[in-house]
């Protein structure tokens, strides 16, 4: 059975890393596919997957169509922001 990986990056010095790692860590049933973000894909279908998948950070890691657990952190909320002081005089 092929084990789908859908890597999201944003072609940045913290994802190229990861991507890299992923490449050297697949074997022969790794089916993997890098969706770089800033460049976004022709058909936009990569942008839709970050909703399908809850994508709120990256760089992210799908296996199977399952978000992995370390790619789960919410994104930044405003509350977390004003809680920091930010906007605040």
């Amino acid at each position: 059975m092929k084990r789908q990986v859908e890597v999201f990056t944003a072609n940045c010095p913290v994802c190229d890393p990861v991507v890299k790692k992923i490449k050297e860590l697949a074997c022969d049933t790794c089916e993997v596919t890098t969706y770089d973000l800033v460049r976004q894909c022709e058909d936009k279908t990569c942008l839709d997957k970050l909703d399908e998948y809850g994508i709120k950070k990256v760089p992210a890691v799908v296996v199977n169509g399952e978000l992995l657990e370390c790619c789960k952190d919410s994104a930044i909320t405003e509350m977390e922001l004003v809680e920091a002081g930010i906007g605040q005089s």
